[in-house]
């Protein structure tokens, strides 16, 4: 174990992972998850406290008394004021998330609140955006009411073209609710093109997974609810900020900073206790993860392969089956696709049943996947999307999957689609 003494404070707050100084060399996603957090401990407790003050004292010394305008917003872990700025359950969160994720992190109270800030924060007149989650179209919206923000069509070249400098071109990959995924590379490209920030939702894929700064990302998105929390029982939003505008640079003042300030103003900060169960999720994310995508390739696998051999069940109700893994990108190893997703594709996919009568049906006849909203968890989920979604084709049914056996998630897709049938027969 290294030693609190050994893991360095760092001060220019761009790169919050301590561990990698102490050690000389970058630890393993798992490792870091563990023990990003470490440089924050004060008491000899293993499991991290969690704090619940709203308001911390000054202290004594009149001589140590800082305004709050003038706090370095980079020595970010030695000072608490209130807790709508930070807490010691933030820092912890956000230390572990920022060494997952590659860049500083600011988090949110929920995923909508981290997208809201980000516009609000970049301030584009113009934002490309393509299907995904509705939320952020509604975030839109909102905006567009109040400053007249135009919202562009993503995958059309025409809309794509009328971008201009400081405009955002925003792509979710995994793409929500499908969990087919878009080339981040091709839209830096055209970010470059056009002097256009790129952000990225990669909820859909977390670490390891993917990482959008390897493709370009000047920010990256995730809802924290889903995979960071990853047992269905908090909200939490996500941005990381690409390192090299974390800072002031070139007489340019940093995104860490201006974030953690509008923050304060937005009032969007997680609850204490939302963050300690955030760090306690974070300890399994790798395990979890790597489970859920490896359960999703093996039951889209056999899925794919019923329909290809016909005569059964699900060829007979299952019109088609829609995820990143069978995209046509996925099986060739240079493609895109494998190198942005080069650990494994996301743990959730669509099913297009024959009617939207069957995808209404479908999942009361299931007993090991729960009928509700969302994603991540640990359990599996799957979704009449038409509940959520006015958007979607009103026969798809999302399905997340968690870490339960795969063949045990087969066996009941199965049994639920033979009932359906004889059900249907009758």
């Amino acid at each position: 174990m290294v030693s609190n003494s050994k893991i360095e404070k760092k001060a220019d707050g761009a790169n919050p992972d301590q561990l990698t100084a102490a050690f000389g060399r970058q630890l393993s996603l798992a490792s870091r998850s563990i023990h990003a957090d470490d440089y924050t401990n004060t008491h000899v407790a293993v499991a991290p406290p969690m704090h619940v003050s709203t308001t911390y004292r000054y202290p004594r010394n009149p001589d140590e008394l800082v305004p709050w305008s003038d706090v370095d917003p980079n020595d970010w872990e030695d000072f608490y004021i209130y807790s709508r700025e930070k807490s010691p359950n933030t820092t912890r969160y956000e230390a572990i998330l920022s060494s997952l994720l590659g860049g500083p992190v600011v988090s949110y109270a929920s995923g909508l609140a981290a997208f809201h800030a980000m516009i609000v924060f970049l301030n584009p007149k113009r934002v490309a955006i393509g299907g995904g989650y509705h939320g952020c179209h509604g975030i839109l919206k909102i905006l567009k009411k109040l400053n007249g923000l135009e919202q562009l069509e993503l995958e059309d070249e025409a809309d794509l073209a009328r971008l201009q400098p400081g405009d955002v071109i925003h792509v979710e990959t995994p793409l929500n609710p499908t969990g087919e995924a878009r080339d981040l590379d091709h839209y830096r490209r055209k970010a470059d093109e056009l002097g256009c920030y790129l952000t990225v939702d990669a909820t859909f894929a977390p670490p390891p997974l993917q990482d959008p700064f390897r493709h370009g990302a000047d920010i990256v998105m995730h809802s924290g609810t889903k995979y960071f929390g990853g047992h269905s029982d908090l909200l939490s939003g996500v941005l990381a900020i690409r390192p090299d505008r974390a800072l002031p640079r070139d007489g340019r003042p940093g995104w860490l900073a201006g974030l953690r300030e509008e923050r304060l103003h937005l009032g969007g900060v997680m609850g204490n206790f939302e963050c300690w169960l955030g760090v306690r999720s974070l300890r399994t994310l790798e395990l979890r993860v790597r489970r859920q995508s490896d359960n999703a390739a093996r039951l889209v696998g056999w899925l794919a392969e019923q329909r290809r051999a016909g005569g059964n069940v699900v060829a007979d109700l299952v019109r088609q089956i829609r995820h990143s893994s069978l995209q046509p990108e996925a099986a060739d190893p240079d493609s895109w696709l494998s190198r942005q997703m080069p650990n494994g594709h996301g743990p959730v996919f669509s099913l297009l049943l024959k009617s939207e009568e069957h995808a209404r049906r479908l999942p009361s006849k299931l007993s090991l996947f729960h009928h509700a909203t969302s994603l991540g968890g640990v359990e599996s989920l799957v979704e009449w999307r038409a509940m959520s979604d006015s958007s979607v084709d009103r026969s798809l049914v999302r399905v997340s999957i968690g870490v339960e056996g795969w063949e045990d998630l087969r066996d009941d897709l199965l049994r639920g689609l033979q009932t359906l049938s004889e059900e249907l027969k009758d």
